[in-house]
């Protein structure tokens, strides 16, 4: 009862009217369960070690924008690189695509609840001034004349922004979040907004204002969160790709449990200006497409420096993307051997899942080295404090003045985020400082990671999916990605997730577009 008494106390100096049922179901939830080994950890920190406060990473400027299209065209009409073939051509209008993006939504939408909201009107608008445009040779991009959706924390003018929340239904956004105004000045078409966790602070679909978003391969499963929708109308031909967001793993889950690829970019490479926040120092925002190529194509037009959010005005020495094609002769890659937690990683599919990846990657010429990364454990523990700290902070007027328009769960975590004082906040930044340099040394030696995505298969619908293996990389701000690696003998999709270094999107999308070509994409569902 001391943590519990010890939450009441900081509840209350913070004036937020929190009950007994509240503490009980904190209790219940488990939310602090993890609390005295966070404590344990930080007790740990030299306390002069200089705090690394925001800053995913500082480098020197180099230019942020890709050297053209580099990228392999095909003839698959479900992906963005095969259908824009048929744009440019006339075989298919985005009229055309969009009717059948509705098509999709209409019939099975009800089912699978992957929107929040369907933009009929506007986007056969979009398409019809699309196909004006193509017709008369004017190419914005790949993307011209393709239905894309986005989650619904970022802003759309004219429409709601509720980040699946009751508290913000009623919020009219004036102007477009940054990555959606790159999505229209490059020609695609925006069809809807996407289904989320409350304030997206779940790794599961589970929302108590708008139901859970049910696994299209079983809708009896979950899908993923955060950013749930996003992954079903991918999955499912609602969208060609859409956009995500990742705190913890919210882009990677939903795509691996969902069957597509996935993107987290480093910290700072693509603009949240415009999208709600739910931790300033660990967000990231990305791509979930159908194909490596097609993540590309969405993460070459969103990103790059904003002014309207500073994150990103960090000089990247690297390009967006870069040849896909290059291959991976003699690349680095290291192998998950050991996490740190004493236990087995993940469950076996999941472990074939990442020797499947390893395996294609090494016969195409790359080195492949077991590797143990003990401060994996610390890593997922810090990323699960400092996002509570940091979201505690950003919904303290709303728990003071609206608690009871927050879901139970949402309810629940957010208040035992209070456990944590404000030396806390600062000690987190300090161990950050040192397990960055830590990790960078002891993966000195490769130039990619292979981890699990998840220790196991999509769970029941509405149950979170552990970040063991994807929280930590927000923590350091490195990027990664969730590939497909096919369906398991239960009928779920399987994945693996590949890490880079800071701003080496470029290596990645190429290792990754390799073992795709071997293990090839699970069909689209539905």
């Amino acid at each position: 009862m001391e943590l519990i008494d010890r939450l009441r106390a900081a509840l209350q100096a913070a004036g937020i009217p929190a009950t007994d049922a509240d503490f009980a179901g904190i209790i219940e939830k488990g939310f602090l369960s993890r609390f005295p080994d966070v404590e344990r950890l930080l007790n740990t920190v030299d306390h002069e070690q200089l705090p690394d406060m925001l800053d995913a990473v500082s480098l020197p400027p180099m230019p942020t924008s890709s050297e053209g299209e580099q990228l392999p065209m095909n003839d698959d009409p479900t992906t963005i690189l095969g259908i824009a073939g048929q744009l440019r051509k006339r075989t298919v209008s985005a009229v055309e695509l969009v009717e059948q993006a509705l098509e999709q939504i209409a019939n099975h939408d009800a089912a699978l609840n992957a929107f929040q909201i369907v933009m009929a009107e506007s986007a056969l608008a979009d398409a019809r001034a699309a196909d004006a445009e193509l017709a008369a040779g004017k190419v914005r991009s790949l993307l011209h004349g393709v239905p894309i959706a986005v989650k619904d924390l970022f802003d759309v003018a004219g429409y709601p922004t509720a980040a699946g929340s009751r508290i913000r239904a009623g919020f009219i956004a004036a102007q477009d979040a940054t990555v959606v105004a790159r999505l229209r000045a490059a020609g695609a078409i925006i069809i809807g907004k996407t289904r989320m966790s409350e304030f997206a602070y779940s790794p599961g679909s589970n929302n108590a204002h708008y139901g859970p978003t049910a696994n299209p391969y079983d809708p009896q499963r979950d899908s993923g969160g955060s950013s749930s929708g996003s992954g079903v109308a991918t999955a499912t031909g609602m969208a060609f790709a859409a956009l995500g967001t990742d705190t913890g793993g919210s882009i990677r889950i939903p795509a691996a449990h969902c069957g597509v690829v996935g993107l987290k970019p480093t910290h700072g490479r693509v603009s949240l200006a415009g999208g709600f926040p739910l931790s300033w120092s660990l967000d990231h925002a990305g791509p979930l497409a159908r194909s490596v190529a097609d993540a590309a194509v969405l993460f070459q037009i969103i990103a790059g420096p904003d002014p309207r959010d500073p994150r990103t005005l960090r000089p990247a020495p690297e390009p967006a993307i870069g040849r896909l094609t290059g291959g991976v002769r003699d690349v680095r890659i290291g192998l998950l051997t050991a996490d740190g937690s004493g236990q087995a990683m993940a469950g076996a599919a999941e472990l074939a899942a990442m020797q499947q990846v390893a395996s294609a990657l090494a016969d195409q010429g790359a080195h492949v080295i077991p590797i143990e990364v003990p401060e994996l454990e610390e890593l997922r523990l810090l990323n699960q404090a400092l996002l509570a700290m940091e979201a505690a902070a950003l919904h303290l007027p709303w728990l003071r003045s609206r608690l009871d328009d927050y879901g139970e769960f949402m309810r629940h975590r957010i208040l035992a985020a209070f456990i944590y004082s404000p030396v806390d906040f600062t000690r987190v930044q300090q161990a950050r400082a040192g397990l960055r340099q830590r990790v960078a040394e002891r993966l000195h030696h490769i130039d990619l990671l292979i981890t699990p995505v998840t220790p196991g298969p999509a769970p029941a619908l509405g149950v979170p999916t552990p970040t063991s293996f994807t929280g930590p990389w927000n923590f350091l701000g490195w990027p990664a990605l969730s590939l497909p690696t096919g369906i398991g003998d239960d009928g779920l999709p399987r994945a693996a997730q590949l890490i880079a270094r800071p701003w080496h999107e470029s290596l990645l999308l190429r290792a990754a577009f390799a073992a795709e070509q071997v293990s090839g994409r699970p069909a689209p569902s539905m």
